[in-house]
């Protein structure tokens, strides 16, 4: 039976295929809708490529030019951060508006943290403020030099399965991760992103209006515990939080239309939809 995500992103992958941009020896993914007066870019976390917000870049390329990245098999949040913005340059654009969810998360606010002239709004999705305790994670307590990849992917594999025997409805959204975790995120890449969350550098003060700060988490995402969540409030000191009732860690694909209607109204686009209202703590 085919799975309607997986079909429906690998057609938008053969329609927008990355181009590739080398920094200092670290080459990155990116596609870039090209088009738009304000951009907006997307970078993932450690299970997806560019690709992944497919659904967002389909709903708003008409609206805003996107820019979605896919990480290099080298270096870290530091080096990365100084990355962007040379890709930044090297598309012509001045200033955007950036997405992170999980890793990329983390980096977002590490880029607005040291390139804060570069920035529109930072959206911190699905992430953590602080990575202390993280080395006795799993499996960030392994060697990740030297463990076997498929110890590595058996892992990620596990915990996918489990979340779709308890999440049924989630079920193509767990063979479309289990299938980047199986090869389509080659091994170096792999291995360094979560190399990159191990050994992040301490998040500096983040200075942007406070307008200019946001959250985004989800009650049931089993990576990002409530007490992370909490930190990422305080130590951010968002404008807007919004909440996702359900969605777990990646609820732009779990729910796509929800996370559309919410980027729309967080950059002043006309929401097509359902309402997030216009508390400071906004929960659908």
């Amino acid at each position: 039976m085919t799975n309607p995500l997986i079909a429906a992103r690998d057609a938008f992958a053969d329609a927008m295929p990355e181009t590739r941009a080398s920094f200092g020896g670290r080459e990155w993914g990116y596609i870039d809708t090209a088009e738009g007066d304000e951009a907006l870019i997307l970078i993932p976390g450690t299970l997806g490529r560019g690709d992944i917000f497919w659904q967002q870049i389909e709903a708003l390329r008409a609206r805003l030019r996107i820019v979605a990245l896919t990480y290099p098999a080298s270096g870290g949040v530091s080096e990365w951060a100084d990355d962007l913005a040379a890709l930044m340059d090297r598309l012509g654009i001045a200033r955007a508006s950036v997405l992170g969810s999980s890793l990329g998360g983390y980096l977002v606010q590490y880029f607005a943290a040291v390139h804060p002239g570069r920035v529109v709004r930072v959206f911190a999705a699905n992430t953590m403020s602080s990575t202390a305790g993280y080395e006795t994670r799993m499996p960030y307590a392994l060697d990740l030099d030297a463990v076997l990849v498929e110890e590595l992917r058996a892992g990620f594999e596990q915990g996918l399965s489990a979340w779709g025997v308890s999440h049924p409805e989630q079920a193509d959204l767990v063979e479309l991760l289990l299938g980047e975790v199986g090869g389509r995120i080659p091994e170096p890449e792999l291995r360094t992103r979560l190399k990159a969350l191990k050994s992040a550098p301490e998040l500096p003060e983040v200075t942007l209006p406070r307008a200019a700060r946001i959250t985004i988490e989800a009650d049931d995402d089993p990576l990002i515990p409530p007490e992370k969540r909490a930190g990422l409030r305080e130590k951010l000191a968002p404008g807007v939080a919004y909440r996702f009732a359900t969605g777990g860690h990646f609820p732009y694909v779990a729910r796509p239309q929800t996370y559309t209607a919410l980027l729309e109204q967080a950059m002043g686009l006309e929401v097509t939809g359902p309402d997030w209202g216009t508390q400071e703590e906004r929960v659908l």
